[in-house]
C-alpha cells in the first residue's frame, strides 16, 4: 500500500539529495558541501518489552541504526511521543524518557526536544540527524557478484516480542533477544568507514528476506543465502511453533513473493527470516578479502559478524536460499 501511494508522490528535485526514498534505503542524504552532507531518519513504535525504561532505551538503539547502516556519525535526535493520558501513570512516560535518552548519551548525540501527542496507543521514537563525507555513504543499491553477506545480529525478536506480549516467553529467551536489541551498530559502522562496503541495510520491520530483497533489486542482483549459517535466537522456533507469530510476517511474505527462492529452507526457519526486527543487525556486502579485514577490525565484545551468503547475478529470483 505504501509502495503504491508514493509511486504518485512527487515533489522538489534538488541535486544536493543524494539518497531520496526510491529506493527504499534506511535514510535520507543531502550533500552541504563536497566535504559533508546530512542523513536523516525517523522511526517510533508501541512498547515491545514491558520496561518502560528499556522500552525507550531500544527505541533510540532502533533509530540510530538507521544513521549507521548509511555509514553515519548520529548527532542530534527529535523525540516523538503518543501517549494515552490518564490511562497511564505519568511516572511511565517518564521513565521511556529517561531510557531512551540514557541509549542516546551512550551514542554521544544530543536530544533537542520533540514532538507528543495525546494517543490511545502508547508509541515512542525519534527523528535522527547524522553526519557522513558525501563519497563514503553507505546505500543498498551498491552490491556486486562476488561479494560475501555478512549479518551482525541474530534473527526473531519479532517472534519473541509477541510471545512476551500475550505472556509465553520464557525469561531467558526474552533477556537475551533485549540484550541484542539494546547493542548499539555504532562499531560496525565505524568498521564500514575503514573499509569498502559495497552495499549496507539495517533489519528491521521487513525482516532479513524483505530487506534483503530491497537491495538485490537496487543493485540488480541475487542475494543468495546459506540458511543454515543464518543466527537465529535460541528458543525462537520453539516459539514460533507455538504460534507466536507477528502479523509482519505474513506481510513480509506477501512483500518477497515470486522475488524468493526459498528451495528446501524449513518453514520454522521461513518464519524467522520473514520476522520484523526491532533495533536489528546490518546486513553489509563486500568483497571476499575486504570481509575478512572487516571481520578483524571488530571487538568481539562489542560486535560480530556471521558470513551468511554471496552476491551473484540475477537470472530469475531476487533472492535464493540453499543449505550452505
Amino acid at each position: 500500500m505504501l509502495q503504491r501511494a508514493l509511486a504518485e508522490v512527487g515533489g522538489y528535485r534538488d541535486e544536493n539529495v543524494l539518497v531520496g526514498f526510491e529506493t527504499a534505503d534506511d535514510g535520507g542524504v543531502y550533500r552541504l558541501d563536497d566535504e559533508l552532507a546530512l542523513i536523516q531518519t525517523v522511526d517510533f513504535f508501541t512498547p515491545i518489552v514491558d520496561d518502560p525504561f528499556v522500552y525507550g532505551q531500544i527505541a533510540a538503539a532502533n533509530a540510530l541504526s538507521d544513521v549507521y547502516a548509511m555509514g553515519g556519525r548520529p548527532r542530534t535526535a527529535l523525540s516523538l511521543v503518543g501517549f494515552p493520558e490518564g490511562d497511564l501513570d505519568e511516572k511511565i512516560l517518564a521513565d521511556i524518557l529517561r531510557g531512551g535518552a540514557s541509549k542516546m548519551e551512550e551514542a554521544e548525540v544530543a536530544i533537542l526536544g520533540g514532538h507528543s501527542v495525546k494517543d490511545p496507543e502508547l508509541k515512542f521514537g525519534y527523528a535522527v540527524t547524522g553526519l557522513v563525507h558525501p563519497e563514503r555513504v553507505l546505500t543498498n543499491r551498491g552490491a556486486q557478484p562476488g561479494d560475501v553477506l555478512l549479518l551482525s545480529k541474530p534473527l526473531g525478536t519479532g517472534i519473541v516480542s509477541t510471545a512476551v506480549k500475550f505472556g509465553r516467553c520464557p525469561e531467558k529467551v526474552a533477556a537475551d533477544a533485549t540484550r541484542w536489541m539494546l547493542q548499539l551498530n555504532r562499531p560496525l559502522a565505524e568498521a564500514a568507514a575503514r573499509r569498502k562496503v559495497h552495499a549496507a541495510t539495517d533489519i528491521t520491520g521487513y525482516g532479513l528476506a524483505g530487506h534483503a530483497f530491497e537491495m538485490a533489486r537496487a543493485s540488480g542482483v541475487c542475494l543468495e543465502f546459506h540458511y543454515s549459517r543464518v543466527p537465529v535466537l535460541e528458543g525462537v522456533a520453539e516459539l514460533a511453533g507455538q504460534g507466536n507469530l507477528p502479523g509482519g510476517i505474513e506481510s513480509n511474505r506477501k512483500f518477497v513473493g515470486a522475488a524468493a527462492d526459498w528451495g528446501d529452507c524449513p518453514s520454522r526457519l521461513r518464519e524467522a527470516l520473514l520476522d520484523p526486527q526491532t533495533s536489528g543487525g546490518l546486513l553489509l556486502s563486500m568483497a571476499p578479502e575486504e570481509a575478512k579485514r572487516f571481520d578483524a577490525d571488530l571487538d568481539p565484545e562489542t560486535a560480530a559478524v556471521v558470513e551468511v551468503g554471496r552476491v551473484t547475478k540475477r537470472e530469475e529470483a531476487y533472492l535464493r536460499f540453499i543449505r550452505g
